[in-house]
């Protein structure tokens, strides 16, 4: 294997994994680390942990125990994954894991980098935008585990880890790989020990990718990987069928949606103007034992619909805060998503083969209640949201991000399958 990818949550590493996958890049996704030897014939390896806001010390560990992995697999450079909205807290997780890993590696420097232009993160002068927001402006500012309140990705890495933070703006990014990897040098001659790139379109990437060749760890957004994966082309043995293994067939499909991020809300308002749809009742599912048998009668009356049915949990921004201001934000959070890892297991024993996920918490259940343990990664639907297939059945799974896709994702979804 070449390269070897720690991501801090489920989606977050399917995201990477099809930028790795359409680069020509042969990948699998695992979900945790193996507990036993696996016979792996890959180029890369993803490995989805859990890591993004549990306390920081699980996060440490859980992270090291998989770069420990990785590096028996013979892996020649190490990528930590998280988000491209840079989602944390002043206590972490994201420096505290960085350095972890770092001393792990016995290596001193490595490069902070969100950027997704594609999917409108973008990095100018050190300040991390969204969608031509600061992020402190973005709707991030309200999220309701980790609200991100800094824009300055120079601070807000300062703020959380044991070194300090460095940056190479956009006008060296534009003189060309070996600007940066001086400037890289200098500043790690000066005592930094991280530096923040600027990145706001797909060739500064491009041109950064080639600058980390040699940086035994690299962290990041999925933005990187393209220019990643570039620098192993010679190495590759098939780029053309990198992502024929990961391709979902024809077979019976369900929606489930438990994000209430802003574009998750437009996807399921516009899905349900053609699809069955049904509103996941979160008292219910706090007080009904049998609640979760009636929805899944449900969804059995309505898999023969022209478009699959869909069960949500998503919410507009109001709604959320008077469910959780009702009910309490963890005990319901809690029932939703066993709701969900509950009804995707029934599904799964009665036939449903293709699952089509919004949100990475909801993804992470509904995955481990399937029981699959690692993915093929296929053809991606939207920019950092592939199919996958469990390596081990015929179950595909598509695992979006909260605000990744555009409007008609969960149609456009459906149109890749083959018979």
């Amino acid at each position: 294997m070449l390269l070897g990818v720690i991501a801090d949550d489920f989606t977050g590493a399917t995201d990477i994994a099809g930028f790795l996958v359409e680069n020509g890049m042969r990948t699998i996704q695992l979900n945790g680390v193996p507990e036993t030897k696996l016979d792996i014939d890959a180029d890369a390896v993803v490995i989805s942990l859990k890591s993004r806001s549990c306390p920081v010390n699980e996060a440490i560990e859980t992270s090291v125990e998989a770069l420990n992995w990785l590096q028996q697999q013979g892996c020649q450079q190490f990528y930590f994954k998280y988000c491209s909205t840079f989602d944390s807290t002043r206590e972490g997780n994201i420096g505290p894991v960085t350095d972890a890993l770092l001393e792990a590696l016995n290596e001193e420097f490595t490069i902070v980098c969100p950027a997704l232009p594609v999917n409108g993160r973008t990095v100018f002068n050190g300040h991390l935008f969204v969608l031509g927001e600061l992020l402190s402006d973005s709707g991030m500012r309200n999220h309701p585990v980790t609200p991100m309140t800094d824009s300055s990705l120079v601070r807000l890495m300062d703020a959380q880890s044991k070194g300090t933070t460095g940056l190479v703006n956009y006008q060296t990014i534009e003189q060309g790989a070996q600007a940066i990897t001086e400037c890289f040098s200098a500043i790690s001659q000066e005592g930094k020990r991280y530096v923040v790139v600027d990145a706001f379109n797909q060739s500064h990437l491009e041109t950064l990718g080639e600058a980390v060749k040699t940086l035994k760890l690299v962290t990041g957004g999925s933005g990187l990987a393209s220019g990643i994966a570039k620098n192993w082309t010679e190495h590759l043995s098939d780029q053309s069928s990198a992502k024929e293994a990961g391709k979902p067939q024809q077979a019976k499909t369900v929606v489930l949606s438990g994000s209430c991020s802003i574009m998750t809300n437009q996807q399921v308002a516009t899905y349900a103007q053609k699809a069955p749809h049904l509103a996941l009742d979160v008292k219910a599912c706090l007080e009904q034992q049998d609640y979760c048998e009636s929805v899944f009668k449900w969804v059995l009356e309505n898999l023969d619909a022209d478009f699959a049915p869909m069960v949500y949990a998503t919410a507009e921004p109001e709604v959320l805060k008077a469910i959780q201001a009702q009910y309490g934000a963890q005990a319901s959070s809690q029932a939703v998503e066993q709701f969900f890892s509950q009804l995707a297991h029934q599904l799964k024993e009665n036939g449903v083969k293709n699952f089509i996920v919004a949100g990475g918490e909801t993804s992470g259940v509904v995955t481990q209640s399937l029981g699959v343990k690692g993915f093929h990664i296929g053809p991606q639907i939207a920019p950092g949201v592939p199919w996958v297939k469990a390596v081990d059945n015929n179950l595909s799974l598509a695992l979006k991000s909260g605000n990744f896709g555009d409007a008609n994702f969960f149609e456009t979804a459906q149109g890749f399958y083959h018979d």
